[in-house]
């Protein structure tokens, strides 16, 4: 049974830094790209970042670019997300995903994603 689980979410200032942990079991976790996606009650969820299968390539929303790093480590099949330079507008609850097929295209539509977590909370206060 493939399982995500994150971490890391706080409440913490603006301008502030925070890490993300997704950790993946119940499958090999370097076949499969993984993306970050929030989402604030009554809104839609919005994807944040992409890793594709191989590590190499990474993917960010332009609210993110520059500011957030997608990083995944193979031997602790765990994904992160670095965030600096944190705004209120970044609030959200924060889900990790990834697909059920191997090595696929990288998307950033939740639809094509068969697994989450169940999220961790990112406040940010101005």
């Amino acid at each position: 049974q493939v399982r995500l689980v994150e971490s890391g979410g706080s409440l913490v200032q603006a301008g502030d830094s925070l890490r993300l942990s997704c950790l993946v079991t119940g499958r090999t976790f370097t076949d499969y790209h993984m993306s970050w996606f929030r989402q604030e009650p009554g809104t839609q969820r919005e994807w944040v970042a992409s890793i594709d299968w191989t590590g190499a390539l990474t993917f960010y929303a332009s609210s993110v670019k520059g500011r957030f790093t997608i990083s995944r480590d193979g031997p602790k099949n765990t994904m992160y997300l670095q965030m600096n330079s944190l705004k209120s507008e970044d609030t959200a609850m924060y889900y990790c995903a990834t697909p059920s097929q191997a090595r696929t295209t990288v998307s950033g539509n939740p639809v094509e994603y068969t697994y989450w977590g169940q999220g961790t909370q990112v406040t940010v206060s101005s």
